[in-house]
């Protein structure tokens, strides 16, 4: 069993993290193959309400394991781990802990309110981010003002983002929830099996044609999971619609298996970009077909317990709360 990560940062920890019906399974196993890039991102009328669904009933399950420290544990076997699946003990019929690449959508806002030092803070962080991510992950860069643009669409070229991020200066107001649906959409198309969003944001939405409730039930419905990063200040902090931003931050990360962090200090900031690229890439992917699955719509609550090594303190294992009984959805 082996160690890693930090033992320094502000997160908040988030109960449990599960990754759904294995939508994801289905495009790793065919994968999109010369997709021109998009210069502008779909409408925003797409109605998230109606989902388009794919029948399965496998279900896939990304788990974060950390000791008393926060650091990460890897090395344990599958007989370490039990899923129970509406109370009831599921068989795993499959198991991996390979340093595995990941899609990964970045929602960095560029909106008046991340102006200044913010901002600069935030790019700097995201290069420690992607120095220390797999080399074969893949990006889509989202940045968001008014409205959601995609500036990159599938890239492996680290670089080409922070590039990009250069040639942004903040303005104009905060279509944060129009850019999570639109992360969700490029994200659900990349080619790797895992998947998940990076939120750079104070999270003060005032822009966005998706309301709380719209996005909320789509990130329960993916197979995205979610880490925000709370670019606030004091000020932020205490007034209310600081307060308002970090709540929908917390619960666009938990609602995903995810975590939220606020950092206070640049040097906090880059540790943080840092400890999520390394959780990325030292996860458990587990899968198992429920014993009575039905697909009525219903929500499954899901449970997973780890087994420490005889001799060894308690660990904690993070997933994904629960997932619908009805086929994954995706975008059109």
């Amino acid at each position: 069993m082996t160690y890693f990560g930090f033992t320094t940062g502000k997160g908040r920890s988030v109960a449990s993290r599960f990754l759904t019906i294995a939508f994801s399974f289905l495009v790793a196993a065919v994968p999109i193959i010369g997709q021109q890039a998009e210069p502008t991102p779909p409408p925003v009328e797409d109605d998230p309400r109606n989902p388009v669904r794919v029948q399965t009933d496998l279900v896939t399950l990304t788990l974060t394991v950390t000791d008393l420290y926060g650091r990460y544990v890897s090395g344990l076997s599958k007989r370490a781990f039990t899923v129970i699946d509406n109370n009831k003990e599921q068989e795993v019929t499959f198991f991996s802990d390979a340093d595995a690449p990941v899609s990964v959508g970045i929602l960095f806002d560029v909106s008046g309110s991340m102006s200044g030092e913010k901002i600069r803070q935030a790019r700097t962080a995201l290069e420690r981010f992607i120095n220390s991510s797999h080399p074969s992950d893949e990006y889509f860069l989202i940045a968001f003002n008014t409205r959601a643009q995609l500036l990159l669409d599938r890239t492996r070229d680290g670089e080409a983002v922070l590039r990009q991020l250069t040639l942004v200066e903040p303005s104009k107001n905060t279509a944060l929830y129009d850019a999570v649906y639109l992360g969700l959409e490029r994200v659900t198309r990349g080619t790797h099996q895992k998947k998940a969003l990076l939120i750079i944001s104070d999270g003060q939405d005032n822009s966005s044609r998706y309301n709380f409730g719209e996005v909320r039930r789509l990130m329960r419905e993916s197979d995205v999971v979610t880490y925000s990063v709370g670019i606030l200040d004091a000020s932020d902090s205490r007034s209310m619609f600081g307060m308002q931003g970090q709540a929908f931050l917390d619960e666009l990360s938990s609602v995903t298996g995810g975590k939220s962090f606020y950092p206070r200090t640049a040097m906090e900031m880059d540790e943080i970009f840092e400890r999520i690229a390394l959780e990325l890439r030292h996860q458990y992917s587990i899968g198992y077909t429920p014993h009575d699955f039905q697909p009525d719509g219903k929500w499954r609550r899901v449970r997973v317990r780890v087994k420490p090594p005889r001799g060894l303190p308690r660990l904690t294992v993070r997933s994904r709360e629960g997932y619908y009984a009805t086929p994954a959805s995706s975008f059109p």
